[in-house]
């Protein structure tokens, strides 16, 4: 894909790919192992300005196309996952804030850049993660601002936040109608998180529950207009799906190098396994949806810089690549073996962490709804 990126393109995927193999490959297993925030890599990926790629320049970003931000999550979640999936809450924070904060809340963005102020996204309960619209986490209007009760899951950094984007119903109207954005602080009375949840894999992102008990928010807390968040989250979750259709494809293009330098080494039957043609196939199908995952990503990415819709290509973008990389991250290990099913080798931690990809920001099940639903709307 080099010869076809622009030169800030190639700039921005470079600097991500420097620091991963320098900074990130070497403490990824052991981010995995001690499953505790890196917050020295975090910090550095602010120092090189990555937070800021996609952020508009009046708003103190780099200004750069949807495309580089991809790149720069391919080449991070190439290198750990984890980082990757570290990356795209600061950059998503930021330009959230940007297109719908308040002036003291658009003033926190440097903050977000540079590092120095950690921010959570909360939206899922406990039961209510891909039916977003029946949450029942709730702010009640008082005199100088809200009072917010409910329980949130699986808030990604919610063990180590400053800042928390909370989505509360705030009305009696059902489903969507009556959804709205605060920002708390994470400090507040009334703010609890339960303990890291212990997952398969993803290790290092202090994920936990946020208990919110009669949680006082003055009004200036209110992100956007009342009742209007669901609309605003739907138009996130767009520009969120490329970046963890880029996370999965990184890391699928991680188990294909590894699983193409081991079958290069690994000799049976008196000969290396890249000589067999069930291996080949292997690798040549990887090679094969790997590059047509990385255009669907891509062409979505053009069409949100166009302003155009991306409803469909981002779920189909989603749908396709992390399926892909799921299934290839699984033949990479099958290559491997039995060493495949070792600690000591980096598919085994690849293996874990992709699996989460088909599973957030709207599972595949979910993706194919939305596309079904472009279809028929679009022959309509």
């Amino acid at each position: 894909m080099n010869e076809l990126l622009t030169e800030e393109q190639r700039s921005v995927a470079e600097t991500a790919r420097r620091f991963g193999e320098r900074e990130v490959l070497p403490l990824a297993a052991t981010i995995d192992r001690e499953d505790a925030f890196p917050r020295g890599l975090y910090r550095r990926m602010a120092e090189l300005g990555l937070f800021a790629v996609s952020l508009p320049e009046a708003a103190g970003g780099a200004g750069m196309d949807t495309t580089s931000v991809c790149l720069a999550m391919e080449e991070l979640a190439r290198c750990s996952g984890a980082i990757g999936n570290a990356f795209a809450i600061p950059v998503e924070a930021a330009l959230f804030l940007h297109h719908h904060g308040n002036a003291a809340q658009r003033a926190l963005i440097p903050s977000i850049v540079d590092g120095s102020l950690v921010f959570a996204t909360a939206m899922t309960e406990p039961d209510y993660g891909s039916d977003a619209a029946s949450i029942r986490t709730a702010a009640r209007r008082v005199e100088d601002g809200w009072i917010v009760n409910g329980t949130k899951a699986w808030v990604t950094l919610g063990g180590v936040a400053d800042r928390i984007m909370v989505f509360a119903r705030t009305g009696d109207a059902a489903g969507h109608k009556a959804i709205s954005c605060f920002l708390v602080d994470a400090r507040a009375p009334g703010v609890s998180r339960g303990r890291n949840e212990d997952l398969l894999g993803m290790h290092g992102l202090e994920d936990c529950q946020i208990v919110l008990d009669n949680v006082h928010v003055p009004s200036d807390a209110l992100i956007g207009e009342e009742n209007r968040a669901f609309g605003m989250a739907m138009d996130n979750f767009n520009f969120s799906r490329l970046l963890m259709s880029s996370m999965a494809l990184g890391m699928a293009r991680a188990a294909m190098e590894d699983a193409l330098a081991y079958a290069r080494n690994r000799k049976q039957f008196g000969q290396p396994i890249l000589g067999f043609q069930a291996v080949q196939f292997m690798l040549a199908d990887m090679a094969t949806e790997i590059d047509a995952a990385r255009l669907l990503i891509h062409h979505a990415a053009r069409r949100l810089d166009a302003g155009l819709s991306i409803v469909r290509a981002a779920a189909q973008a989603k749908l396709f690549t992390t399926d892909m990389a799921v299934r290839n991250v699984s033949n990479a290990l099958q290559i491997h073996g039995g060493n495949g099913y070792s600690r000591e080798y980096r598919i085994e931690r690849l293996y874990r962490d992709v699996r989460l990809a088909q599973i957030y920001e709207g599972t595949n099940q979910i993706q194919r709804l939305i596309i079904a639903r472009q279809l028929d709307k679009d022959y309509a």
